[in-house]
């Protein structure tokens, strides 16, 4: 048979899975035998052990979803045949002890079909479900008022938090060792602790098993009192972030222990509070700026630029964004910030994920280039505090020398340059304040953005201690373009509507600085089988005289991004940036496509993740 995991990925051999299996071998292996006179084949048992749990739910995990099935279903087996399941896969209660015994019947099957199934080849999954389930203590029964999983890796019957350890690290791929590997150094994790008195296996399970609850409680408060069923893609991002905290939730044990670790009491261990984003977002994870010229000018042929500033943005559990790290200049947008901000600071929930901003200062390059950064090093960071209300802006670079922002240090550490905090009102940002610091000319200076909402565009004000610096006001509603032509309509990027808007600031401006349009694209495509509705920001304009004002820059007409995206739709994330152009500002109109412009000062590329798959990354 096809053998599936829980979470859809390949088995590989776990390093830290113990060699010593405390319960008893099957007295037959299925397939040895032909199937026509196996007719009572000998019963899987195995035990369910936080303490030992009784009336928990067992089951085999025949079709590999992670979740236990009642009713029939349908296997393909290695040999081509199909298999019909009847009455779903082997399951029982536990009893005293902990102790299950599955009735392999269901995996007999004719000789028409094949060999019967062997269960070691199929993980092993227990609920302990609220009400209904016991842990057996030395002070007596205590009732599960918290519904959680455990399970095993195929072949290992008994099922501990310990197994659920190694099952993850199995079923998600991750290598051996690290953090994890030596913090259980000495540890059979699929051992039967109680029996074998191993009190340090014991307190990290009854640890882990602490984790896990506050994980659901916090994560999904409205399933915790009720038996846990989990997706394949809840279960991945629990077991990311089980296996992400585990050496810390260890140390804890650890430390509280001496020791003496029969002494350690779980319910007074302070373990990592971490709730998980259980809907697993596309999120962006990176921004590679190219903002450089061989020949040192800009504007230039797109296919002139280099690369000049590496930008990842650091994610916790929950989806929100912790922090954007820069190797090269991180240019500060508080238009974005404010958006960001009205999401909760989860970059998920955005539509379009971070309009691009960038700095053509020459100092982003010598602090990017490899020559003189062969290990890349962090210059700049963005970093958030969502408790507080506050971001902090730190950097070594002089790349906003002409913003007067200069950095207290050559290194990072020594400070914010710029502090920001922002007040809500109704549950929506109403302002938020930028405090410049440091050693720069405008150190003191307090810049103010009142945001209009928190949509893509939006109404904005920004002053500079008091006084108007820059503003954007709609005007109207949004313009529909009309019908397209057939050969228009195939274009991957084509205006169908606009919403004009005033650009107010930095007198005088540019004579051509005009007719200013938000552009989009909200065709209907077709992916997947799936129609899918876009709403993709193309093009707008800006003035940006610090940006203009670069030394190696000649730009006197205002600024305009042009925006790219898939010309296939990813049905759940549809308006996802791929690469951004800035360019000298000009007058567009609706219907025709937007190529890459001649000539620009600087392209963006973006690269997203799903949530999971970024968690993931950063443990290994």
């Amino acid at each position: 048979m096809k053998r599936l995991t829980a979470l859809s990925v390949p088995l590989l051999t776990l390093a830290i899975a113990g060699c010593g299996e405390e319960s008893d071998q099957l007295p037959v292996d299925g397939r040895d035998f032909d199937g026509v006179n196996y007719s009572e084949p000998a019963p899987y048992q195995g035990r369910v052990i936080d303490g030992y749990l009784r009336n928990a739910r067992v089951w085999l995990d025949v079709n590999g979803d992670g979740k236990y099935t009642a009713e029939s279903f349908t296997v393909e087996l290695d040999n081509g045949n199909s298999a019909v399941i009847e009455g779903g896969e082997p399951m029982a209660m536990s009893g005293q002890d902990g102790a299950f015994s599955l009735d392999l019947a269901a995996l007999q099957l004719s000789p028409q079909e094949g060999r019967p199934l062997d269960p070691r080849d199929y993980p092993l999954f227990a609920a302990a479900i609220p009400g209904t389930t016991v842990e057996q203590t030395e002070v007596g029964d205590q009732a599960i008022a918290v519904g959680y999983v455990l399970s095993a890796n195929p072949g290992v019957r008994n099922v501990t938090p310990l197994t659920t350890l190694a099952r993850y690290q199995t079923a998600l791929e991750l290598m051996p060792g690290g953090d994890l590997g030596e913090s259980l150094a000495g540890i059979n994790v699929t051992a039967d602790y109680i029996r074998g008195q191993d009190d340090r296996a014991h307190a990290y399970a009854r640890a882990l098993v602490k984790f896990m609850t506050q994980q659901v409680a916090s994560s999904m408060p409205e399933r915790a009192g009720a038996e846990l069923s989990l997706s394949p893609e809840e279960a991945r991002l629990l077991g990311t972030s089980l296996l992400r905290h585990a050496p810390a939730v260890i140390a804890a044990v650890d430390q509280a222990a001496g020791d003496d670790y029969s002494s350690v009491a779980s319910d007074t261990l302070e373990l990592p509070d971490v709730t998980v984003s259980i809907t697993d977002p596309l999120v962006l994870t990176g921004q590679q700026v190219f903002a450089r010229a061989e020949s040192g000018e800009l504007p230039v042929a797109p296919d002139n630029l280099v690369a000049s500033t590496g930008l990842e943005f650091e994610y916790g559990e929950d989806g929100r964004l912790a922090k954007i790290a820069a190797n090269g200049c991180l240019a500060l947008s508080m238009p974005e910030l404010a958006r960001l901000i009205d999401a909760g600071g989860y970059m998920g929930k955005l539509s379009t994920q971070w309009l691009p901003s960038v700095s053509l200062a020459p100092a982003g390059w010598g602090a990017f280039n490899p020559e003189n950064d062969p290990d890349q090093v962090v210059d700049e960071t963005l970093t958030f505090d969502w408790g507080t209300r506050t971001i902090e802006f730190q950097t070594s670079t002089l790349c906003h020398a002409a913003r007067g922002i200069e950095p207290a240090s050559t290194e990072l550490g020594a400070g914010a340059e710029v502090s920001y905090s922002w007040s809500e009102q109704d549950g929506a940002i109403s302002e938020l304040v930028a405090t410049v610091g440091g050693a720069g000319a405008d150190a003191g200076v307090v810049y103010r953005l009142a945001p209009g909402s928190g949509e893509l565009v939006a109404d904005y004000a920004i002053t500079k201690d008091d006084q108007p610096l820059e503003s954007v006001e709609l005007q109207g509603g949004p313009a529909d373009c009309g019908p397209l032509d057939d050969e228009t309509a195939k274009e991957n990027f084509v205006v169908t509507s606009i919403q004009s808007y005033l650009f107010s600031g930095y007198e005088p401006q540019p004579a051509t600085f005009t007719d200013l349009a938000f552009e989009y694209d909200t065709r209907t495509f077709s992916a997947d089988s799936v129609e899918v509705e876009v709403n993709r920001l193309l093009r707008y304009a800006f003035l940006d005289p610090a940006l203009a004002g670069s030394g190696n820059v000649a730009a006197d007409a205002g600024f305009q991004w042009l925006l790219h995206y898939d010309a296939t739709p990813d049905v759940n994330a549809p308006n996802l940036i791929r690469e951004a152009y800035l360019s000298d500002y000009s007058v567009q109109s609706c219907g025709t496509g937007r190529p890459a412009p001649a000539r620009v000062y600087a392209k963006v590329e973006y690269s997203y993740m799903k949530l999971s798959e970024y968690l993931l990354e950063a443990i290994q």
